[in-house]
């Protein structure tokens, strides 16, 4: 869990998850325009829904959504608009952009090279 502050055994000691949080850095603006392109979601949709496709993994908070949200909005790749609710409440829903659909789509061809790299160093020899 990336958020948690909380400290892991490692050989001979602790470590934090400042590792965790410096590539979760990285990711966010991949995982977001993920979690987008299947349909508009609003924040805490996404909140709830990262959590649950990554297990627990990811536990974004407002803090981290809602900044990152408003740059892809800022960059043009989500759209921001307002939706009423049946109820009369209204929720700003994201929703991918063709710029932000062509982005996500190089940053996983990246991940995936950068992904199956790693795997084959991590991977003992044989």
């Amino acid at each position: 869990m990336f958020d948690s502050g909380e400290k892991e055994e490692a050989e001979g000691g602790y470590f934090t998850m400042e590792y965790g949080k410096e590539l979760l850095k990285g990711s966010t603006d991949t995982l977001l325009l993920s979690l987008l392109r299947a349909q508009p979601m609003y924040g805490y949709q996404i909140i709830r829904e990262m959590d649950s496709r990554s297990r627990g993994y990811f536990k974004f908070r407002e803090g981290t959504l809602y900044p990152a949200l408003h740059r892809l909005e800022g960059s043009g790749l989500v759209s921001g608009s307002w939706r009423r609710l049946p109820s009369g409440k209204e929720r700003r829903y994201y929703e991918l952009t063709e710029k932000g659909r062509g982005l996500l789509e190089q940053k996983l061809a990246e991940w995936q090279g950068f992904s199956s790299a790693v795997n084959l160093i991590m991977q003992p020899a044989g």
